[in-house]
Parts: C-alpha cells; structure tokens; sequence
C-alpha cells in the first residue's frame, strides 16, 4: 500500500511539475480575450463590453477547432518520445505546422461567412454594428495563434513547456499595453488589433527560440520525408478532437447568442461571468494537457499501470484544483465581478448571481476537459466526441432554451443548463478512459 502510495505521489508531482507551465502558458492566451474585456469595460462601457463579448465567442469558436486539432501533435510527439524515435517526432513537428497553416485557411473563409451573414446571429443593431469589424480582425490573428500552437506542441510533447509559457506571457504584456494604446487611439477595434500583434509576435518569437535552442536541433535536422501521410493522421486523430472543442465552445458561444435576445444588460453580466469561469478552464486544460503528455508518453512506453497512474493524476489534480475555484468564485462573487464593472448595478448583481452557478460547475468543467485530455493521450477520440455532442447539443443547449424562455429563468436558466450538460460530460468520459484501460489490457499492453 506504501508503493502504492508513493507511485501516485511521484506520478502527481511529475503531472503537477508539467501542467503548471503548460496552465501559466493556457492563461496567458485567455488572459488577452480578458484584458480586452476589462479595458472595454472600464474605458467604453457596457455595449463596446457585449459587443466584445459576441466577437470573441465567435471567432474563439472558428478557432476552437483548429486550437483542438493541433493538440494531438504533443501526445504524438510524447509517445514518440518514450520510443526514442527522432526522426518521428521531426516529421510530427513539420506536418503539425502544415496543418496549422491548412486550418487557418479553411476557418479563416468560415468565418469570412458568418461576418456577412452576421445579422443571422439576432444580436441588437448596436452589437451587431460594433462586432462585426472586431470579428474581422481576430480573424486574422487566429493564423499566428495556430502556428505557435502547432510549434508549442514539439515543446510541450519533449517536456519543455516553459518555452511557450514564458513568451505567452511577456506576449501578455504586450498586449496589455498595445489595448490600452490602441482603445484610446482607435476605440474597440484597437482592442482587436492589440490581439493580432501580439499573436504574431507569440508565433515569431517561438519560431525563432526553437530554432536557437541546441535542445531542439535533432528533431529540426531529421531528413525531410513526404508528410502527406502524417498530415493525413493529424487530421484523422485531431479533427475529432477539434470538435470535441468545438461542441463545448459553441454549446458557450451559442448562449452568447441566447443570452443577446434577453438584451443587453444580461449579454454584458454573461460576459464578466464566463470570462472567470474562461480562465479557471484554460488553467484546466493545461493539466489536461499534461495528462495528455504523459499518458502518451507512458503508451509509448507500452506499461499500462503507468498509463492509468498519469490519467489518475490528472483526474486528481483538477479535481482539487477546481474544488478551490469553486470556493472563491462562491464565497469572492461580487468583488469579482466588481473587477469589471462598478457603474452600472443592474449588470453586476446579475454577474454576480451567474458566478454563483459558474461556481458549481467548476469541478465537472474541469473534469470533463481531463477526460478528453486523457483518452486524446491513447488516441481514443470518436466516442468522446460523439459524448461532448450529446452533453451539449442534444441536453445543455436545448435546456438552457426551455429555462430561459418558456420557463422565464433568463439568463440564469441559460447556466443552468449549461451547468447540467457539463456534468453529463465529465461522467462519461470519466467511465470512458477506466473502460478503455481494461481494453488495452485485454490488447497486451503491459500490466
């Protein structure tokens, strides 16, 4: 029982040792869509502020699927990493920065569409107005996200996540400062600007560190071969996972577009609310993220108990984790919400009422992004998706509707109903990654 005991604690530390550059460098990047909602907020007002909001749900969710995508590359580069074979994980890093360009491209014309058909969206002139040059701009700066996304996952999946983390949040900064000049120089779009410059300094600065660091020259020098096949197998394990992404961030940005026809007070407290509840689940992807890695890494290795102890990890660390993130967003609601807004009590006590429900639903939200981080570590991605389409498509969002609506719950039967699909999802991927170990022990894999 003492091995026992002492094998988890190691596999926590390693997990814990791992996450926490990959969550800094996770809540670096959500950190800007913030920092432009506070400066919105503070230095515009309440419409600029919902405005913000829409622009930023819909062009996260263009993103989504491509941010999703691109993540298999760090669990295939670790497992191959536990094999020893470099001229693989060079070939990975090569086809993964392909398909980041290949994504940009297809998601950029996506979201060419829905800026003309905004008006699809039912939001108030007013939002409508403001959002849809805002929406052109992040646009843009989704290409440079992919590609720092792309290379970040040679440097998470060969355990070096501290390179991303540090240029993630000195790129932070200079987003700060870019918003504050640019708000005032050019009003909201310069907040959308601010973004797009910063990402591009994220995608060169990271480009040219991988290229300077000797740590890296084996996996860049390996010969070069026809990557159509590797590109082929990202697409085939990492779409799944885009939509895996994508179903949750949409069943959000979709109740953006609810939460719109209720009006404009309860889109701008939707806002302060999902952008705490938005940082505490980036900060969880990052321990998924490292369960990911290491649950690769330990299938590389071919030892199942090493596999179940690194998704047990992950499990557990999130779970505490979240638990104290319940705690504050419960016990800390108004002086949160007071962050953003101190001018308008209309929108802070509904902001505050909603991060009393965002306040529950941190363990399942962290839970369930575990879970697919897990299964994504043993390439196990089509049954979870088919999961996080049923939670949200087929149970959260229409919920959400009947509560807000029918029933007259506004904005809060929204949550509600979000809260219910989220944890319908953390329970089936949870039972989904344990079956799944029984089935690899049945395929051989080392007990």
């Amino acid at each position: 029982m003492r091995a026992l005991v002492r094998l988890y604690q190691r596999d926590l530390r390693e997990t814990f040792r791992l996450s926490i550059p990959i969550v800094v460098a996770q809540l670096g990047v959500v950190l800007m869509g913030v920092t432009d909602n506070l400066m919105i907020g503070r230095l515009l007002g309440a419409v600029p502020l919902g405005a913000a909001g829409v622009a930023h749900s819909v062009t996260f969710l263009i993103g989504s699927i491509g941010i999703g995508g691109i993540s298999i590359v760090s669990a295939l580069v670790s497992k191959a990493y536990g094999q020893h074979d470099t001229a693989e994980i060079g070939h990975l890093f090569r086809a993964g920065i392909r398909v980041a360009w290949l994504l940009s491209g297809a998601l950029g014309l996506l979201g060419l569409l829905v800026v003309w058909q905004f008006e699809f969206l039912q939001q108030t002139p007013a939002i409508t107005q403001l959002a849809r040059p805002f929406v052109l701009i992040l646009l843009l700066s989704n290409a440079p996200l992919l590609v720092f996304m792309a290379i970040r996952q040679l440097c998470d999946g060969l355990s070096r996540p501290r390179v991303a983390m540090y240029i993630t949040m000195s790129a932070l900064v200079l987003n700060a400062f870019l918003n504050y000049a640019l708000i005032r120089w050019l009003g909201l779009n310069g907040a959308a600007l601010g973004t797009l410059l910063a990402r591009g300094y994220m995608a060169v600065a990271i480009w040219l560190y991988t290229r300077q660091d000797n740590f890296f020259q084996p996996y860049l020098e390996v010969v070069a071969v026809p990557l159509k096949g590797l590109i082929l197998k990202i697409l085939r394990l990492g779409l799944p996972g885009g939509f895996q992404f994508f179903f949750e961030i949409a069943a959000f940005s979709l109740a953006v577009i609810m939460i719109g026809w209720l009006g404009e007070p309860q889109l701008a407290a939707h806002q302060i609310a999902i952008n705490m509840a938005s940082t505490t689940y980036m900060m969880a992807t990052g321990i998924s993220a490292a369960g990911s890695i290491r649950v690769g890494r330990a299938l590389g290795l071919g030892s199942l108990p090493a596999v179940q102890r690194a998704g047990t990890a992950a499990f557990l660390l999130t779970a505490v984790f979240m638990s104290g993130c319940c705690l504050l967003f419960l016990s800390a609601n108004e002086w949160l919400v007071s962050l953003y807004i101190r001018d308008n009590a209309q929108v802070a006590a509904i902001a505050a009422s909603l991060m009393i429900i965002a306040g529950f639903f941190q363990l399942s939200d962290g839970i369930q992004v575990v879970g697919l981080g897990v299964l994504r570590g043993v390439s196990d991605v089509n049954l979870p998706t088919l999961f996080t389409f049923l939670a949200y498509w087929v149970l959260a969002l229409p919920l959400s509707y009947v509560l807000a609506f029918p029933l007259g719950l506004d904005v809060v039967g929204v949550w509600i109903g979000l809260l219910v699909g989220l944890t319908v999802s953390a329970l089936l991927l949870t039972v989904r990654f344990y079956r799944k170990l029984r089935r690899l022990r049945r395929e051989g894999l080392k007990a």
